[in-house]
């Protein structure tokens, strides 16, 4: 894979000088820096990086000026602040002058090689996603099923979803965001997921509230541990989750999402469990 070039956007020769020894470092190809927004246009259009790191504080202008000539010049050119300064207007901002990435100085080396490889990255990184997300979930359902119920799910095939098919009264919607965006369906009966409150909460369910609780509260576990495995793998994921969602009834159906989605039958002593669960490319938000 040839090295991501960048150009470093400073008005200090010291931060330049830092900043360059960092980036290096983690195996970057810095090609140029700047110090003015004159000099920023000339060496972008010399340069022609794939990545320009952006002060805030530049003689006769500000980064954000300098970012939409980078982007006039050309508009694929991702910019990352590097700057002292961070609070909500100045992010705000930055968003607003499609900004990829801010990160505040004192850099940490970790912190700008995660924000620089989240925003170059490509299909590349849902293609990798795709070979290795279902084996993680099926993983946490595995594991929580079993801290929960002391029992382990016996799985038949994974399939891909084709056609709508019948809730089987409760379904759980975890949406997850980041570099790659998805979500999780976990669906059971009513009856399952009573028995499966009664082992968790070690006495009889009092409501209907507290196995649709139950419900949500273990298919967000799952969710989330199953990202937490995944961006161990690959940190440039950045995957979070949402607060779940909860439909429930008689006649719910899971319907074919755009999404490209596995799903599973997971068969326990409480009863079926159904998970499914598909990713996009999608956007990383950052602060």
């Amino acid at each position: 894979m040839e090295k991501i070039k960048i150009v470093i956007v400073d008005d200090s020769p010291f931060s330049i000088s830092i900043l360059k020894d960092v980036l290096e470092e983690k195996g970057f190809e810095v090609i140029g820096e700047a110090g003015s927004l004159q000099e920023t246009i000339e060496v972008v259009q010399q340069k022609k990086p794939d990545l320009v790191t952006m002060d805030m504080t530049i003689p006769g202008t500000d980064g954000l000026e300098c970012t939409r000539a980078i982007h006039k010049i050309d508009q694929n050119i991702k910019v990352v602040i590097v700057s002292s300064m961070k609070d909500d207007e100045i992010v705000k901002k930055a968003k607003e002058n499609k900004v990829v990435g801010y990160v505040q100085k004192p850099v940490d080396p970790d912190e700008i090689t995660t924000v620089i490889k989240r925003a170059m990255a490509g299909d590349d990184l849902l293609l990798e996603l795709n070979k290795i997300y279902f084996d993680a979930f099926k993983e946490s359902f595995s594991n929580n099923l079993n801290r929960v119920g002391k029992t382990i799910p016996t799985y038949r095939e994974d399939t891909e979803l084709k056609d709508t098919e019948n809730s089987r009264g409760i379904s759980v919607v975890i949406g997850i965001i980041g570099k790659c965006s998805g979500r999780m369906i976990f669906d059971l009966s009513k009856e399952t997921a009573k028995k499966l409150a009664e082992i968790a909460l070690k006495r009889e369910v009092k409501s209907m509230d507290e196995c649709l609780a139950m419900a949500g509260e273990f298919a967000n576990i799952i969710a989330g541990n199953a990202c937490s495995i995944l961006n161990r793998k690959n940190e440039v994921f950045g995957l979070r989750v949402a607060p779940p969602t909860i439909f429930h009834g008689e006649s719910l159906k899971i319907s074919k999402s755009m999404l490209k989605t596995k799903y599973v039958l997971g068969e326990t002593p409480f009863g079926e469990m159904y998970l499914n669960v598909g990713f996009k490319r999608g956007e990383q938000e950052w602060t």
